[in-house]
């Protein structure tokens, strides 16, 4: 396989990972005003997504794939005061999930420019094999 080919190869897992990684922050975004159901309840609780480097032994290069999602416990739940709420306690206070919009739409635009850098590799890539074929004509 020629180095441009392998270049696409990466860029594309690069550009699956980042789309993975809009898809968890789209719904850590859809779920951040969702209060817990119950006063025992849990709300929604933020997820996040790790990746690891694996090496493709037949190509011979490393890519990166989604190693986990999960639901990230650092920071506790807030408490927002909605006295009507089914999920409010006997003080009148909701858990709320532990997301942060400031933080997401960070991270959001951090995967969004990474996808359109690992896009901008492919179309380099095509534009140069292109090039090349027409050298050879």
């Amino acid at each position: 396989m020629t180095d441009m080919q392998d270049a696409l190869v990466i860029s594309a897992y690069g550009m699956r990972a980042q789309g993975e990684r809009t898809r968890v922050i789209s719904e850590n975004i859809a779920n951040a005003s969702t209060g817990a159901l119950t006063p025992t309840s849990e709300p929604y609780s933020r997820k996040v997504i790790t990746f690891k480097n694996e090496l493709d032994r037949e190509r011979g290069h490393r890519t990166v794939k989604v190693e986990d999602i999960t639901d990230d416990r650092r920071d506790e739940f807030p408490l927002k005061f909605m006295p009507d709420h089914p999920g409010a306690d006997a003080e009148g206070y909701v858990k709320m999930p532990n997301v942060n919009m400031l933080i997401e739409l960070n991270d959001m635009r951090e995967a969004q420019r990474s996808y359109e850098a690992n896009l901008g590799m492919i179309e380099q890539s095509r534009t140069m094999m292109f090039r090349t074929i027409d050298l050879l004509r």
